[in-house]
This record gives structure tokens, sequence and C-alpha cells, in this order.
């Protein structure tokens, strides 16, 4: 259960890190502080930072949300062997982990820059979606009832 706890607290992280990039993006807080990288504005204002007319922050803030539900709901005494959960949080991660990696590539190759909060965002999604697969391996106690 330690892995859906973790799980909870890196989408909060992931939570946090796109809240940030959405205001800035929807101009609430003028432009990103970005002391590591100096791509930030430069990628949250891009043509990528829009997926179907959505902002990219907030398609990460609304997955984000969803992960955290999924990762408390995981923790319920109802739920705990359960594999219904890590399954959908690998499923979701995984396609979380595909969108990301598509617009790193964007970032790296077509921006030629980096944003030091867009890499919080793939730090977080990849360490869920691995914690997840770990949960889907991990062996099931029998229910005692």
């Amino acid at each position: 259960m330690n892995r859906r706890r973790a799980i909870a607290v890196l989408a909060l992280l992931g939570i946090l890190d796109s809240t940030y990039l959405l205001l800035a993006k929807l101009g609430y807080i003028g432009s990103l502080s970005c002391s590591i990288s100096h791509g930030c504005d430069l990628v949250n204002t891009s043509r990528y930072s829009s997926f179907l007319g959505l902002p990219v922050a907030g398609i990460g803030l609304a997955g984000y949300l969803v992960l955290m539900v999924i990762a408390l709901v995981g923790l319920q005494p109802r739920w705990l062997n359960d594999p219904r959960p890590d399954r959908l949080l690998a499923v979701l991660s995984g396609v979380a982990v595909a969108f990301t990696l598509y617009l790193t590539y964007a970032e790296i190759f077509w921006l030629r820059a980096i944003c030091q909060w867009c890499v919080v965002s793939q730090v977080a999604i990849i360490a869920i979606f691995v914690l997840s697969l770990l949960g889907l391996r991990r062996k099931r106690q029998p229910e005692i009832e």
C-alpha cells in the first residue's frame, strides 16, 4: 500500500506543478520563474503548450487529480487487495507517459528549450507509472472474512 500512498504524493506534486504552469499559461501570474533553465516561458507559450485547444498544463492538472483520487481510493480497506486500482493507475499513467514523451521530444528537438517545471512533471509521471507497474506485480494477500 506504500506504492499507492507514494503515487498520491507524486500526483499532488504534479497537481501543484501543473497549477503553476496553468496559471502562467492563462496569464494570472506573469512569466514563470525559471532559475535552472531559460526555456520555461518559451515552452509554455509555444504551440505545443495546447492540445486540441486545451492548455497542456490543464490536461496535466486534470490527469494528476484523477491519479491522486484513484490512489487514495485504492488505500481504502475495501480496495487494498484489489488489483483494479493498480491496473487503472498503470493504464492512465502509461498514456500520460506517452504524451509526455511526445511533449519532451517537442521541447528538446523542435523548440530547443527545456522548462524546469515540465521536467518536474515528467519525473513525477514516470515515477507514478513505474510505481503503478510495480503494484501490478505484487502478490495479493488472500482476503480473510
